[in-house]
């Protein structure tokens, strides 16, 4: 079986970081959000630890036992990190140890590194800023952006928050409702609608309905960085029940305690 076929939470995955291109202040939500796609099997980051200014990355590789790699700046103003990415991302795909990689980078440097990755099979997530080029994002199988993993990662904490202090209430009448700090959702724009409709016609069959699996997976290879969470929903059939064109089914399976959405686009 392919590598690429393996499903979400069963890949071995070599992590490689750009120190140069992503917030230090993020690294606890990334590798939360990483942990999501599979089990991080290599951790490295790559920057020039000589430098007083990643002196503060210290901690965070400690509490995440990521191996810190170091690359001299030898060009002032470039990032020097690039080529020792790219070179150890090739040992290790020869290795055979991995069946996925994720580059954490907003750098457009790596576009041509994902697309040797995918050809020889391997599974390919991006995660960087929203000022990541285009072209990086598209050569990727999956991009989910820094923003909103922290949004996500900052609503969980809050919510943590919210329920220590509940539990510390031990009055007999129920505490008032708590405020609502979840990310308020946005109106699904009019490209993400037509993305939606689109896809769900590619997979219909005679019945008109489409497994949300199959469906997500469809949107993914099409635009890479498509993630719910960008309009304020914690899952797809949530967005996509918010949408009246759709309707969605919820399914009894085998298994008396899961139900499988499925999807049918109304208008069609």
């Amino acid at each position: 079986m392919s590598n690429r076929a393996l499903s979400a939470g069963n890949l071995r995955l070599a992590v490689l970081i750009d120190a140069e291109n992503v917030p230090r202040s993020c690294i606890k939500s990334v590798m939360e959000e990483i942990a999501i796609y599979g089990t991080p099997t290599i951790k490295r980051i790559y920057g020039d630890w000589t430098n007083p200014a990643n002196s503060g990355w210290k901690n965070a590789l400690l509490e995440h036992a990521i191996t810190p790699i170091q690359q001299y700046s030898y060009t002032f103003g470039k990032n020097s990190s690039d080529s020792a990415m790219i070179i150890d991302a090739m040992d290790i795909l020869y290795t055979e140890k991995t069946d996925g990689f994720v580059i954490v980078s907003s750098d457009s440097d790596f576009t041509r590194l994902a697309i040797r990755l995918r050809e020889a099979g391997q599974r390919v997530i991006g995660i960087g800023e929203k000022k990541t080029p285009s072209p990086f994002i598209a050569a990727c199988d999956k991009f989910t952006y820094i923003e909103v993993i922290r949004a996500a990662f900052e609503e969980k904490m809050a919510d943590d928050e919210r329920a220590k202090a509940a539990e510390k209430v031990k009055a007999k009448t129920p505490p008032p409702a708590a405020a609502n700090h979840a990310r308020p959702r946005t109106k699904v724009p009019e490209a993400v609608v037509q993305l939606l409709v689109d896809s769900v016609a590619d997979l219909a069959g005679d019945n008109e309905w489409v497994f949300m699996g199959d469906l997500g997976n469809l949107i993914l290879k099409k635009q890479p960085d498509f993630d719910h969470r960008n309009y304020g929903f914690k899952s797809l059939s949530a967005l996509i029940k918010s949408i009246d064109r759709f309707e969605v089914d919820f399914r009894q399976t085998a298994d008396p305690n899961i139900k499988h959405p499925y999807v049918r686009d109304r208008e069609a």
